[in-house]
């Protein structure tokens, strides 16, 4: 692998600020520290600067180390396609270290990529099943949440002092909604729908 040219990738969410182990994985199978390219976003796309600044560097001289198959990201389709274009339009290999049957290295024949593949296709459908799972179970999570009483959101502002004589005023006519939004400091908008709930409320 002398005449090789070996990159890293790394990627880790806003939310998870540690990215040691993926370093130090990618430094052991010798990547050297100046190869190793970092995101630090979401897995959603591959919209990602350094992850688009790596892709360019690629080519048949070339073998890309990842940790494991979610660092490289997370939606089925597009990991499909970015293989495709690392592995084929690229030429390049790619390694995901956690995973060794998913080494392009390894053999070089139609069985090699076949296997390749297929693997890649079970663990994209396995992360993005993972994916939709952890959506649902936060989607129900809010539902039970809700039903057992839990606000979400920003608890509302109270209404000025003056609100209700305000609101007596342009109800009688005296005042149009505009002078009374402007009165309370509010927009027309919101002086409306806070009207329309005391109103409810009374």
């Amino acid at each position: 692998m002398s005449n090789m040219k070996i990159y890293g990738y790394m990627r880790v969410s806003t939310r998870e600020q540690n990215e040691d182990r993926q370093r130090i994985a990618l430094l052991e199978m010798g990547v050297p520290e100046k190869n190793i390219y970092m995101d630090k976003q979401s897995g959603k796309n591959f919209e990602r600067p350094q992850y688009q600044k790596l892709i360019k560097k690629l080519d048949n001289h070339s073998v890309l180390f990842v940790k494991s198959i979610d660092r490289l990201g997370r939606n089925y389709k597009d990991l499909n396609e970015q293989w495709r274009i690392i592995t084929k339009k690229k030429g390049a290999d790619i390694v995901i270290i956690d995973m060794p049957l998913l080494d392009t290295r390894r053999e070089k024949n139609l069985l090699g990529t076949f296997i390749s593949d297929i693997v890649l296709a079970l663990l994209s459908y396995v992360a993005e099943n993972e994916k939709m799972n952890i959506q649902q179970r936060q989607a129900e999570g809010i539902a039970a949440a809700k039903a057992r009483g839990v606000k979400f959101g920003r608890p509302p502002l109270p209404v000025p002092d003056n609100f209700y004589k305000v609101h007596s005023e342009w109800r009688n006519g005296k005042i149009s909604m505009e002078q009374a939004a402007k009165a309370c400091n509010m927009l027309p908008k919101t002086f409306y729908s806070k009207a329309v709930k005391y109103e409810k409320s009374n």
